[in-house]
């Protein structure tokens, strides 16, 4: 097989599947854990069975080889089922929130032009097909069907701004992708998925896994105590946390009497792991078997680290994989190691990134070809990078700089919140107040803005510390562990917020 040129039978997932359903056909592919509480196997013989004839289902309702679907349901046999059957026919598929406000829905769906939508909802602009009428499918022949070129893969994004935008990548494949071992992914591996499809790392390591020949341990929904039941029972080896889903399975009070020794590899992203965080899961698995990753959809470049080296550059989300990286000032000047700029990518590797968008406008560039996606951060003398925030997000209080992310992973150590955001409102005497809303785990006893504040100066220098305080019953953070902080902070524009606590200096 040729690495830059391989043929149509190297890459073809419709193959791949046909081949692992004959190695071992009452192996499970997929053990779903659904909400009510009961769990049930798809084996390999099942899911090349099912999605072959799902995908001639959506065939007859004109599904093809130049057409967008999108598949808008919680985790489920059926929407992986959905997504290979029209993978199978050569579709592009877009994974999208079940839940999503319907004037964003609508927005993206207009940016994908889907001939097929896979939702519980209904619409009087695009076709939909129900969960329960993909069981039409069973009437279709089973054979396989021939082989389609694969279309990659698209993701949809609000983004920071909640201007909504596709990211598509012609250039994806699972079958060529699980080749990566940079994560500590092996074939065989039964892998826990705990975060939802619609995000592009579960996504990829999905889909990478079944090629791979996983087992997904499939979770509708993450709850903490279910989560740790399933890699108990099935003996999970490989899973990717977001870092919401990693501090909830450590908040249990059983964390440490559970039984997680099959763990070969877990790995981070989306948000960069507190550092506190990190400690606890290598503390508990071993700094060999813990990842992280920074990086986008886009694929302009990303870095890695394993833990055992994460201990000699704490905070750091490693160095690149395949990438040149600059820091620069707002008028584009390289910053030496250690001061806080823009990041900047630029592949190495002798390829360009093959995404694109619809919807939004391109990603900032510079003259010799390095791409921002607006984050902010800085480099330490051996090249290893460290994340200090959104650009958009970065809050100028008192001429300072304040990262909500650094004030917020102080704040997540305190025992008594469940979870938090930071965010800059007005303010007449600092222009912009650092404002943290918190959720505690016991509402009928919160902890005190006192005892909030003397944690906090603790941890950070007094002038980074929030000067109010918001108790909430819950923060709008999805599942990936992601929260629109200018969403927060645009409801928050017109002074006093009903229940702001001051803290007094």
């Amino acid at each position: 097989m040729s690495a830059t040129n391989p043929t149509t039978e190297d890459t073809s997932l419709t193959r791949r599947l046909a081949e692992l359903a004959e190695q071992h056909p009452e192996k499970p592919a997929i053990i779903f854990a659904s909400l009510a509480g009961d769990e049930r196997a798809v084996t390999w013989a099942e899911l090349e069975r099912r999605s072959n004839q799902l995908a001639r289902l959506l065939a007859d309702r004109g599904v093809g080889g130049d057409s967008t679907v999108v598949g808008a349901v919680w985790n489920s046999p059926e929407l992986i089922l959905f997504t290979l059957a029209a993978w199978k026919l050569g579709a592009l598929v877009l994974p999208l929130r079940a839940i999503l406000p319907p004037r964003e829905r609508d927005a993206i769906l207009e940016l994908a032009q889907p001939v097929l939508v896979l939702a519980e909802w209904d619409s009087e602009l695009w076709p939909v097909i129900r969960p329960q009428e993909l069981d039409a499918a069973a009437g279709y022949a089973d054979e396989a069907l021939p082989e389609a070129p694969h279309p990659g893969k698209a993701i949809g994004s609000g983004g920071s701004t909640g201007r909504p935008k596709l990211i598509l990548d012609p250039a994806w494949n699972p079958v060529t992708a699980r080749n990566n071992r940079r994560l500590g992914t092996q074939p065989g591996q039964v892998q826990l998925l705990a975060a939802p499809l619609y995000h592009n790392s579960p996504w990829l390591q999905s889909f990478n896994g079944l090629a791979d020949d996983h087992t997904l341990v499939v979770m509708e929904k993450f709850d903490a105590t279910r989560a740790a039941d399933l890699i108990e029972r099935y003996r999970v080896s490989y899973a990717y946390l977001p870092p919401i889903l990693m501090r909830r399975l450590a908040l249990l009070p059983d964390f440490w009497e559970r039984d997680f020794s099959s763990f070969d590899a877990m790995h981070s992203s989306a948000a960069v792991c507190p550092v506190w965080l990190k400690q606890v899961w290598i503390d508990r698995l071993g700094a060999e078997k813990v990842y992280e990753v920074y990086g986008s959809a886009e694929g302009i470049g990303a870095t890695i680290i394993r833990g055992d080296e994460w201990l000699k550059h704490r905070g750091s989300v490693g160095r690149s994989t395949n990438c040149e990286i600059h820091i620069l000032d707002e008028e584009g000047n390289p910053l030496p190691p250690g001061e806080v700029g823009e990041i900047y990518f630029r592949r190495v590797d002798g390829t360009t990134p093959t995404f694109h968008y619809e919807g939004a406008p391109p990603v900032r560039t510079t003259a010799d070809g390095f791409a921002s996606l607006g984050d902010l951060g800085w480099l330490d003398a051996d090249g290893y990078l460290y994340i200090a925030d959104r650009r958009v997000d970065m809050i100028v209080s008192g001429g300072a700089n304040v990262y909500p992310a650094e004030v917020e992973a102080a704040l997540s150590e305190h025992p008594g919140l469940a979870d938090v955001a930071v965010i800059g409102v007005p303010d007449e005497e600092w222009g912009r107040r650092v404002h943290a809303l918190v959720q505690p785990h016991d509402p009928a006893n919160p902890p005190s803005v006192t005892e909030l504040n003397a944690h906090t100066r603790e941890r950070i220098a007094a002038w980074k510390a929030p000067k109010t305080y918001e108790l909430v019953p819950e923060l709008p953070r999805n599942e990936a562990g992601k929260i629109r902080r200018a969403d927060l902070a645009a409801a928050r524009q017109n002074g006093w917020i009903e229940g702001m606590l001051r803290v007094r200096e």
